[in-house]
């Protein structure tokens, strides 16, 4: 089906990006055939990997690759949780580690113009350096721009300001033959034609390769504030949620966690949660143009949840106080990444985040299993943890997965279909890649995942862009 890598391609390769930006050692390409996803998929080592400088090179690559049919793995960060960038048929993985540049931002459109290997940390510090502010915040500061765009990340402030789709303005794009584009630009309105920014965004690497973003950037908030507040109950923590919306009020972020795996991650950091209170806490920050403004808002979400079943209320008001609550929460993951067999991004509609909880709780206790949930409560996408242990004592005690593995399955099957059956899907801001693609047409209609492979078909049609992904 694929070509193969010989010496003669090898050397063009290196004639189109230097010798040593061709890597071939099994030492050094071993690295590139994994991401974050907790379960490493063997047989998957690339045969090469290159790492271009300039979009020329990205051109000439895939011209290459078109004309000999390899396969070709785009590759940012590595930290996908769904095997997105990993190659499925060895080949040639595409790395961009040298295409790292930060080129322009544009104060008075409020935009600014990256190559796709931009690590978001960096961003951030070149964007806040020069008094602009970047909403989303998909969680590694060591994902790069060409990756999170290519899975459309979301992250804990969606609820708000939304995902990384609502910030990318314009893409210069490599398609399969070579070809470069450049969809979109630093305009707001645009009604010509197909929306091919759109398209691209969240096609995790299958149609084409992006190379550059011209990305939105806003004034930052004046004022910010962490509040959590602990519960009895994942049911009450969850039910305050659409009450806190009810009354008008729209936080930056609403993050639900257990105390569980709260209290993990802070001996994880050797870091304080404000709280040890309940079972299931609620973090909700919320931003604002004036201190009083910030005053009345947490004041009224204290009222509604104080109502309704809080413990307690604890307000974060200081930057450090913000940044230890946040590296908490956002190590979680890291946390308990040693015991977790998979993680599920489920997203349902906001209404439908109780219903979707409480029947995670309710497989967890069908199967006898510990299903660790987090997540942001605010947009409706769901972390629940398939967990090769059982929770006791304030530790986590390792179990032989073999001994649960059908248990596993079927729980995930029934909380993909239970997503489903809310009008929900099986991923919000990770991606289907390698990992979800069996279980994709759980809950996607065959109409539109038709629809999507005659679509990488005109795009794509030696099927040579990310081979074996989504589908």
């Amino acid at each position: 089906m694929y070509g193969k890598i010989n010496e003669e391609i090898l050397s063009q390769l290196k004639s189109i990006v230097g010798a040593n930006n061709v890597i071939t050692s099994p030492e050094e390409v071993c690295v590139y055939a994994n991401d974050e996803y907790v379960c490493r998929q063997e047989g998957c080592q690339p045969e090469v990997v290159v790492r271009p400088g300039e979009v020329e090179e990205v051109s000439a690559i895939l011209k290459l690759a078109s004309e000999h049919r390899l396969p070709v793995t785009p590759r940012g960060g590595g930290t996908g949780l769904a095997g997105g960038c990993v190659p499925v048929y060895g080949g040639l993985v595409l790395s961009f580690q040298r295409m790292n540049k930060f080129l322009e931002l544009d104060p008075k459109n409020q935009v600014a113009v990256v190559e796709a290997g931009l690590t978001l940390g960096e961003f951030i510090t070149q964007v806040e350096k020069q008094g602009f502010y970047f909403p989303p915040h998909p969680g590694d500061e060591g994902a790069m721009f060409g990756g999170m765009i290519a899975t459309n990340a979301g992250g804990s402030r969606a609820v708000k300001y939304g995902g990384i789709r609502n910030y990318v303005r314009g893409l210069e794009v490599v398609l399969a033959d070579g070809q470069v584009i450049h969809p979109g630009g630093k305009l707001i309105k645009n009604s010509s034609g197909y929306n091919l920014v759109n398209l691209f965004i969240g096609s995790e690497g299958t149609l084409g390769v992006i190379t550059r973003a011209i990305i939105q950037v806003m004034s930052k908030p004046i004022f910010l504030r962490t509040m959590v507040i602990p519960f009895n109950s994942i049911e009450q923590a969850i039910d305050n949620v659409p009450l806190i919306f009810d009354r008008g009020i729209l936080p930056m972020a609403v993050e639900f966690a257990g105390l569980d795996v709260i209290s993990l991650s802070e001996r994880h950091l050797n870091l304080n949660w404000p709280t040890h209170s309940g079972d299931m806490h609620l973090m909700i920050i919320v931003d604002a143009g004036s201190e009083d403004d910030l005053g009345k808002m947490t004041d009224e979400i204290a009222d509604i949840v104080l109502e309704n079943g809080a413990l307690d209320v604890f307000v974060a008001d200081t930057a450090a106080k913000q940044d230890e609550v946040l590296k908490i929460r956002s190590e979680i993951y890291e946390a308990i990444k040693k015991e977790t067999v998979d993680i599920l991004d489920t997203s349902v509609p906001r209404s439908e985040i109780a219903g979707h909880v409480r029947k995670i709780h309710e497989v967890a206790q069908k199967y006898g299993l510990w299903l660790p949930v987090f997540g942001h409560a605010g947009d409706g996408n769901v972390h629940t943890h398939l967990m090769k242990a059982k929770y006791e004592n304030g530790q986590m005690v390792p179990i032989n997965v073999e001994e649960i593995k059908d248990k596993l399955e079927k729980a995930r099957q029934e909380l993909f279909q239970d997503a489903a059956s809310r009008g929900g899907v099986i991923s919000g801001e990770h991606g289907i890649g390698l990992y979800k693609k069996n279980y994709f047409p759980l809950t996607m209609e065959a109409g539109q995942i038709d629809l999507m492979k005659k679509i990488k078909q005109a795009a794509d049609p030696l099927g040579i862009l990310n081979p074996g992904k989504i589908f």
